[in-house]
């Protein structure tokens, strides 16, 4: 079975406990420490529903749970079966979007269902239980992709875009969020669509995007919603480089090599530093957490751990007060 037209399977391994995937696919590069995590829908320009989010969700905090995985590759598998186009993700599918969010098909929204695999893994996924109704309301309608948004910007882990054709609405909001993004010189377009649909994207993909491309293109694209190819997107500063789409995932899979060879722990604090100062208290929350991690290897604190549980004063004569 072909995974895409650009995918080289010598490279790659599927990644153990995640065969039932349907709407993405997950692979482990076999000599290093990356994942790819793919939009398999490519007859629907890799739109995303409800149970491709779940499954991309679950890939997602697989690869940041991994301490042998240092970057992650998001990209969309090709070219469709129908016309031969190519696509990263074009958003939400606008077929299955309801009045409180994208729906899940009849079965994938019932708890309990005997048919559990839509839903296994899921965001939010559960059971019915005495005295609830067997179909959960609240997860009928779902906007979780932002979820998946807030796991890329924060898991420790330097995350590529890989982007072979479209990255339209959600898909470029996933594109903007990502720590870089490569494109396809021949296929790749950006497009943000959401005017178009009465759908906005108030947080990471404009907000986020203004600090990437400025205010003034960032407002260009939301309010226009014209077409970019990759050179525009380069010369905007919202694409780090344009690749020859024949070598696109090699040239993502050797950044992924060159960042998996420096120090976990500079390249985790670097990331939190470059989003601290865009993500307010969580952000500060998350540099601070990771200090404090490093700061516990110390003799310093290890000082003060030994003096508490040995009930006697601490001795900070060996710690300067660095200037």
């Amino acid at each position: 079975m072909i995974v895409s037209e650009i995918f080289d399977p010598s490279a790659w391994r599927t990644v153990p406990g995640f065969e039932d995937l349907t709407d993405v696919t997950y692979h482990r590069a076999v000599h290093q420490g990356t994942v790819r995590i793919a939009f398999d829908r490519p007859e629907v320009r890799n739109a995303f529903r409800p149970h491709t989010v779940d499954e991309l969700y679950r890939c997602l905090e697989d690869a940041r749970t991994s301490p042998d995985v240092g970057c992650v590759l998001l990209t969309g598998n090709g070219p469709s079966p129908k016309d031969g186009g190519w696509a990263f993700c074009s958003g939400g599918d606008q077929r299955i979007r309801g009045k409180a969010g994208y729906q899940y098909e009849s079965h994938e929204g019932v708890q309990g269902s005997d048919d559990d695999s839509a839903g296994r893994g899921a965001v939010g996924a559960g059971r019915s239980e005495p005295g609830r109704p067997a179909v959960d309301k609240a997860r009928l309608g779902r906007l979780h992709i932002l979820e998946c948004q807030r796991l890329i910007r924060f898991m420790p882990k330097i995350v590529i875009c890989v982007v072979p054709g479209w990255a339209a609405g959600g898909g470029h909001s996933l594109h903007v969020v990502s720590d870089l993004t490569l494109a396809s010189a021949e296929h790749s377009r950006f497009k943000q669509t959401d005017a178009d649909v009465a759908s906005f994207d108030g947080g990471f993909g404009s907000a986020y995007l203004a600090r990437q491309v400025g205010q003034k293109f960032a407002r260009e694209i939301f309010f226009l919603g014209e077409e970019y190819d990759a050179v525009a997107g380069h010369r905007m500063g919202m694409v780090n480089a344009v690749i020859p789409h024949a070598q696109l995932e090699s040239t993502a899979l050797e950044w992924a090599r060159k960042i998996n060879a420096k120090s976990p722990t500079a390249q985790r604090m670097l990331k939190y530093a470059f989003n601290l100062i865009d993500d307010g208290l969580v952000g500060q929350q998350l540099f601070a957490g990771e200090a404090t991690r490093l700061a516990y290897g110390t003799d310093e604190a290890a000082e003060g751990r030994d003096s508490f549980l040995e009930k006697r004063s601490a001795d900070w004569t060996d710690f300067p007060h660095y200037y």
